[in-house]
């Protein structure tokens, strides 16, 4: 069932198989305390562990999803994992116990890890090399309108419906993608280039992958990068209700910051295959490192007056963003070029190792919260700077 998509619609369907996961994620964010209210929670930091749970069953799921993908297609998994997102949904929404709801949050995170890794190695399959980071980029155009939106969507259903409405629409959201995925698109990997799933198979695809070296300094790189992502999202709450005193605004600034990055992939569509991954890489990650040391260092010593907080915050938000959107696709392209034999496996390798390496930096940081957004601006900055390092090191001819 379904034909090849134009490039178009194509594009617009990876998009709305990755704004799922931001839809699990983002959608969350402003219903955290309420949630750790009704569920009793004495320690407001534990319902953190809403995001990094859902995250880090994202990041584990990806070991199956992608050899599975590789050994019976891409749209099958695609369907049982999609599947499985709406089945939690419905879960989380019912349950009136906290760990219940960690535990569904985590089997959404197994479910959606199937459209991170397979819709990554669909990609693959039908471009590579720069072409493929384009069409990475212009998907990510249209998903990053969904962690925009998302925040206040989710604060409207919240306010009108309470906060067990949020899943049911990843529940409704999770149908929708199916549906579309089932009647119009293909399957992109032909029956005789499927590789069997074995033990053999999954050992002789780990050693091609992790001999790589421009692989591992990615997946290393990509680590920080995202370690400093979901750092922000457990964190953004907490900062803008109790350091900035703007937690009914917060959804606001949160979908103008998203908005504002999302020109990022303007850029990188525009500009990728003329000065290629590595160069668009470099340039974001260092602009993040070297605004972030400005900030930390007006915000720590106190250069910054209490009224202009607020402002100088969204401000380092919005380059944060920016730079992440702009090096996240080509990064992940980055990682993927030179594997493209066993795609769907090297995909889920890859983003499930950068996946649980970045839950098991951003939940310490998370932890870390005072009642200040310091320590998350200095995390970010270090991790920033540890990316840079790294990222000097790969190799430079893409």
């Amino acid at each position: 069932m379904g034909k090849q998509l134009g490039l178009r619609e194509f594009v617009a369907l990876i998009a709305l198989l990755f704004a799922l996961i931001a839809l699990g994620t983002d959608m969350m964010l402003p219903a955290l305390g309420l949630m750790a209210h009704d569920l009793g929670l004495a320690d407001e930091n534990r319902a953190q562990l809403i995001i990094t749970v859902f995250l880090f069953g994202t990041g584990l799921g990806q070991l199956v999803s992608g050899p599975m993908s590789d050994a019976y297609g891409r749209k099958l998994i695609l369907g049982v994992g999609i599947l499985l997102f709406v089945f939690a949904s419905v879960w989380a929404a019912m349950t009136s116990s906290f760990t219940m709801l960690l535990i569904a949050r985590f089997v959404q995170g197994l479910g959606i890890s199937a459209p991170r890794a397979a819709g990554n190695a669909m990609v693959r399959d039908l471009y590579s090399g720069r072409q493929m980071a384009r069409v990475i980029s212009l998907a990510m155009m249209i998903f990053v309108l969904a962690p925009a939106v998302a925040p206040l969507m989710g604060q409207a259903i919240m306010i009108q419906f309470g906060w067990r409405a949020i899943f049911t629409v990843c529940m409704l959201s999770g149908v929708i993608a199916f549906l579309w995925m089932l009647i119009r698109q293909q399957e992109t990997l032909a029956i005789e280039n499927r590789l069997p799933f074995t033990l053999t198979s999954l050992i002789s695809g780990y050693k091609i992958v992790f001999t790589s070296k421009r692989v591992v300094i990615t997946t290393l790189v990509q680590s920080c990068v995202l370690g400093g992502l979901f750092a922000y999202l457990s964190s953004a709450h907490q900062v803008y209700s109790e350091w900035l005193d703007s937690e009914e605004m917060f959804p606001i600034y949160f979908c103008g910051i998203a908005l504002m990055s999302s020109l990022s992939n303007v850029v990188t569509a525009t500009l990728v295959e003329r000065v290629g991954m590595w160069v668009l890489s470099a340039v974001a990650i260092g602009a993040n490192a070297i605004i972030s040391i400005l900030v930390l260092t007006t915000l720590y010593f106190e250069m910054v007056p209490q009224a202009y907080i607020l402002p100088v915050f969204v401000a380092w938000s919005v380059v944060v963003f920016f730079s992440l959107a702009m090096c996240i696709g080509n990064l992940m392209s980055l990682a993927m070029e030179p594997v493209g034999d066993i795609a769907g496996l090297a995909s889920s390798i890859i983003g499930s190792t950068s996946t649980m390496l970045s839950i098991g930096l951003a939940i310490p940081i998370g932890m870390m919260f005072n009642g200040t957004g310091i320590p998350l601006i200095a995390s970010v900055t270090c991790l920033a700077i540890t990316a840079f390092t790294l990222h000097w090191f790969n190799p430079r001819n893409v």
